[in-house]
C-alpha cells in the first residue's frame, strides 16, 4: 500500500475546560511570547494617517456556502473546534517580530474580509470593520510542543462575530533540531473556512511577503472588488438558467451516499482524520494516467470516491451521489481570482455507475459534469436542493450528498517575490494542511498537493458517526485503488478496479447522534504504521507502459 497513515484523534478538553489562550488583540506593532500582554490602545495603521474612525460598512450577505450553513446551525457561530482549518511554513533565517506583525497589520488594513465580523440577526449581514489588529504570537524554542500547538489554536475556535478571522503563531525550533545554523521559525495560520479558505490564505501569504519586503508596510489602499463587489454581484444575477440547468442535471430517483453499511453507535465524539500520502514519484503516475485520458487529477480522485461509494450499494447499476468544493472564481467579476473570502463552496456531484462500463465512460462523465457545473458554481447548495424538489434540508448535505470530495488548489504567486524573500535572508517553505475540513457531514476526502509534487490525501470524519478505526479502512481502501489505478488499461471495468477490494470489509456507519448542544472537541495528532509494505516494487518504471 503507498504511503503512510497520519490519524488525528480527539482528546479530552483541559481540567478547567477551557484551552490555553495566546494572546488575542493588544498592540499590533508587538507580538507576545507565548503569554498575554497587557491590552494598548490601538495605533492608527501604518500608510494610514490617524483620525476618528470611519464607522463600520455592512454588505446583505447571501445564501452561499458554509457560512450560510453556520448561520442556520445553534451556535454555529462560536462553534469551537469546528470549521477550522490550518496551514503552516517554516520560515528559514532571522525573523523580526516587529516587522513582522507589522506586515500583518498592513494586509489586516488592506483586506476587508480580515476586517469582518457576522451580524446573523434580524437579517444575516456582514459588518466590515474600518480597524482590526492583527492577531500573532510568538513562542520561543522549547516553550510549546508543536502538535499540542496546533491542538490548542483548533480548538480555541472563532467568534464570527468579531473582527480579524485570522491568527498567527509563531514557534522558534531550537538549533540541534533545524540541521543547520540558520534559525527556523515555523509558523502556523489558524482561519475559520466560513469566511477564508486556502486558497484565500495563500493569497494573504503573498501580500505578507511583498509588506514584510517593504519593511512592515504595503503600498496601496483598500483591495476592490472586495466582499461587497462580491455580494453586490451575486445579487444581480439571473438564476433562472442556473435552475433549469440543475433541474435537470439531478436524478430525480435515490441516491447512494456514504461508502459505508448501517453500523451502531460509536461511542466516540469530535472530528478526526487519516492520512495517505502518496510521494512525488506515485502523484506523478496519477497525474500521468490521468493526462493520458484528457481528465484532470480531480476527475481521477472523484472517480475513486464514487467506486467506494458504490461499493456501499447494492448490486448492479446505481447512481452516487458527493459533494465536490469548488473555488467560485470562476465568475465573471473582474479581479475574483485574486479575492481572499468564502468564494468556495460545495456542489453536488451525481454520476450513474455501471459495473460493465470501462473507467473512460465514467471519467468522461464526471470531468463533463464539472466542466458544466463550472458555469453556476456561484449558486449556493441550499438553492440547488430546494430546486431538485428533495426538500429544504440542504445545510447539512440533506439527499443529494452527504460526503465531499475537495482537491486544493492554490493561487499561483507573483514571480519573484520568494526569491527577493530570499534574497532578503529568509526562506519560506509550505509545509501540511490541516484542521477538520468542512463540518456538518460525516466523511470528507480532502487532497492536498505537497511542494515536493506530493499528494496528501485526508480521510476527514464525524466520529459520532464513523469510529477511527472504520476511516483507517476506508482510507486503506483508497490506497489500494490509488495504487491499483495507474496499472489499469483503457478497457478496465468498475467492477474489475473494485476486485481489488475483494473480501475486504465495509466501513460501517452510525446514525445521526443527538449531540448535546455546545459540546464540542478538536481532534489530536497521532501516528500509524503502514498496514503492509508498498505493494509496488521500489525499481518499478515512474509510468505505466
Amino acid at each position: 500500500m503507498p504511503g503512510e497513515h497520519r490519524a488525528h484523534r480527539t482528546a479530552p478538553a483541559p481540567p478547567n475546560g477551557r484551552p490555553a489562550r495566546g494572546r488575542s488583540g493588544g498592540d499590533p506593532r508587538r507580538a507576545t511570547h507565548g503569554e498575554a500582554a497587557p491590552p494598548a490602545p490601538p495605533a492608527p495603521p501604518r500608510g494610514r494617517p490617524a483620525g476618528p474612525r470611519r464607522p463600520a460598512t455592512t454588505a446583505p450577505w447571501p445564501p452561499h456556502g458554509l457560512l450560510h450553513h453556520l448561520l442556520h446551525a445553534p451556535g454555529g457561530h462560536r462553534e469551537a473546534g469546528r470549521h477550522v482549518e490550518q496551514l503552516t511554513w517554516r520560515w528559514s533565517g532571522p525573523l523580526d517580530t516587529e516587522r513582522f506583525t507589522a506586515a500583518w497589520q498592513s494586509v489586516i488594513d488592506r483586506e476587508s474580509v480580515l476586517r469582518a465580523a457576522l451580524h446573523p440577526a434580524p437579517a444575516p449581514r456582514l459588518i466590515l470593520h474600518d480597524r482590526a489588529r492583527a492577531d500573532v504570537v510568538r513562542h520561543r524554542a522549547g516553550s510549546a510542543d508543536w502538535e499540542r500547538l496546533l491542538e490548542r489554536e483548533r480548538l480555541r475556535g472563532f467568534d464570527l462575530r468579531r473582527p480579524a478571522p485570522l491568527r498567527i503563531t509563531l514557534l522558534d525550533l531550537p538549533g540541534p533540531c533545524t540541521g543547520t545554523a540558520r534559525p527556523v521559525t515555523r509558523v502556523v495560520l489558524t482561519f475559520p473556512n466560513a469566511l477564508l479558505d486556502a486558497y484565500s490564505v495563500h493569497l494573504l501569504l503573498e501580500e505578507f511577503c511583498r509588506a514584510y519586503l517593504a519593511g512592515g508596510t504595503l503600498p496601496g489602499g483598500e483591495r476592490r472588488p472586495d466582499l461587497r463587489d462580491w455580494t453586490a454581484w451575486l445579487q444581480r444575477q439571473d438564476t433562472a438558467p442556473a435552475h433549469q440547468w440543475w433541474r435537470t442535471a439531478l436524478p430525480a430517483g435515490p441516491l447512494a451516499l456514504l461508502p459505508a453499511r448501517p453500523g451502531p453507535p460509536t461511542g466516540q465524539r469530535g472530528p478526526g482524520r487519516v492520512e495517505v500520502r502518496l510521494g512525488p514519484r506515485e502523484a506523478a503516475r496519477l497525474h500521468h494516467w490521468a493526462a493520458l485520458r484528457c481528465v484532470p487529477d480531480s476527475s481521477a480522485v472523484q472517480m475513486l470516491w464514487a467506486l467506494l461509494l458504490y461499493r456501499a450499494a447494492a448490486g448492479g447499476p446505481a447512481a452516487v451521489g458527493f459533494g465536490v468544493a469548488v473555488s467560485g472564481r470562476g465568475i465573471a467579476l473582474e479581479g475574483a481570482e485574486r479575492l481572499p473570502g468564502p468564494l468556495r463552496t460545495c456542489l453536488p456531484m451525481a454520476v450513474r455507475v455501471d459495473p460493465r462500463q470501462p473507467l473512460a465512460q465514467l471519467l468522461a462523465q464526471l470531468r463533463d459534469r464539472a466542466l458544466d457545473m463550472a458555469a453556476y458554481e456561484w449558486v449556493s447548495t441550499a438553492r440547488i436542493h430546494r430546486w431538485s424538489g428533495r426538500g429544504a434540508t440542504a445545510t447539512a448535505g440533506g439527499e443529494l450528498f452527504e460526503s465531499l470530495v475537495s482537491v486544493e488548489s492554490v493561487p499561483r504567486p507573483p514571480a519573484g517575490t520568494r526569491a527577493r524573500l530570499a534574497a532578503a535572508g529568509a526562506v519560506l517553505e509550505a509545509e501540511a494542511a490541516g484542521g477538520t475540513g468542512p463540518g456538518g457531514l460525516p466523511l470528507a476526502l480532502l487532497v492536498h498537493p505537497g511542494a515536493d509534487g506530493s499528494l496528501t490525501f485526508a480521510v476527514v470524519h464525524d466520529r459520532s458517526r464513523v469510529r477511527d478505526r472504520d476511516a483507517h479502512l476506508l482510507a486503506d481502501h483508497l490506497a489500494r485503488l490509488l495504487d491499483h489505478l495507474p496499472r489499469t488499461g483503457e478497457r478496465t471495468t468498475t467492477a474489475t478496479v473494485l476486485d481489488v477490494l475483494e473480501g475486504q470489509p465495509l466501513p460501517a456507519i452510525a446514525p445521526r447522534p443527538r449531540t448535546p448542544a455546545g459540546h464540542t472537541t478538536a481532534p489530536r495528532t497521532f501516528r500509524l504504521r503502514p498496514r503492509r509494505p508498498p505493494a509496488r516494487p521500489a525499481d518499478r518504471p515512474p509510468h505505466p507502459p
